[in-house]
This record gives structure tokens, sequence and C-alpha cells, in this order.
């Protein structure tokens, strides 16, 4: 199971700050992270989107990369879902089944105003009361959903495509 957290706050420069300290507990063991970055906002209402620098400082699979770049997607970059193709509207359903739903991208879009940045995490393991001392501190507004080991899986062989026959 994996665990989707996006922290909101009101200024870039926290918003640093607690990507800085996610990758801290990440190498104090206290997360394992599938996937980290930070949304910004900028005053024209642009959105940016930050990762770490080097792969190996979170260290995903060709899949989880996938996994986590399409969760990113569709709760950050697209705010409202007009027409898709079938393939990603299979996507969708599928992430509003595990949790990342209409509402909870509403609230992720919501939270990121123009000049307010937000940390995306997703976790494969975390160690709550340690990672919410650490985050504690930082403030924000949390927004938290558990996405199953069966749907990631399920999510995992949609992205892949359909398996050749042998």
């Amino acid at each position: 199971m994996s665990e989707l957290i996006v922290i909101g706050y009101e200024d870039r420069a926290v918003a640093d700050r607690a990507f800085a300290e996610v990758q801290k507990l990440k190498n104090d063991h206290v997360v394992d992270l599938t996937g980290l970055a930070v949304v910004s906002v900028d005053e024209d209402g642009k959105t940016h989107v930050d990762t770490p620098s080097r792969l190996e400082e979170v260290a995903l699979s060709a899949t989880a990369g996938a996994l986590w770049g399409m969760v990113l997607g569709i709760i950050i970059l697209t705010p409202g879902i007009g027409v898709v193709g079938a393939a990603v509207g299979g996507l969708i359903g599928k992430l509003n089944q595990m949790g990342v739903d209409n509402k909870f991208r509403g609230k992720v879009q919501e939270m990121l105003k123009p000049g307010s940045a937000a940390v995306v995490i997703m976790a494969s393991k975390i160690t709550e009361d340690r990672f919410g001392a650490a985050m504690g501190p930082l403030g924000g507004t949390v927004l938290k959903t558990s996405l199953s080991e069966e749907s990631e899986r399920e999510l995992a062989e949609q992205l892949a495509g359909p398996a050749e026959a042998a």
C-alpha cells in the first residue's frame, strides 16, 4: 500500500524546506518514496513541478516512475478533465476508485493558488510518528489518501498496455 500525501504551503520557500526535509527523512529510512515533487503556482497562475534532480535520490523503477508521473499529472496538472482518450479515461477511473477522485483533486487545486506551493509525496512505507514530528514544525495543510497494492498493480498493468500473447 502506498500513501499519497499533499502538503500545501502559502509560500514556496517553506515548501522547499519541507521538500528537503522529506529527502532527509528518506535517507533516515522514515519514509520509502515512490515519488516526490514540489508543485508551485507563480503569480501568473502557471504551475511548475520540480522533482529530485537525480533519479537515484528516489530510486524509482520504470513502472513506479510511470505510475508516479501519471498520478502527479492527473491530480495536479489536469484540473478540469474534459474529453480524454480511452486509456487516460481508464486510468482516471482507476484513480477515482483508489480515492484520488474529483473531490481529492479539487482540494489540491483549491490549495494551489498563485504564490503557493505543495509538496507531493507518494510513499510505500512511512513511519507516521517520526514523519509527523519532523514535518509538523513546517505547518501546512495536509491531504492524504491510500493506494492499495492491488490497485497500484492494476494501474501499472494499464500503463504497460495489454500483455503480448506468448
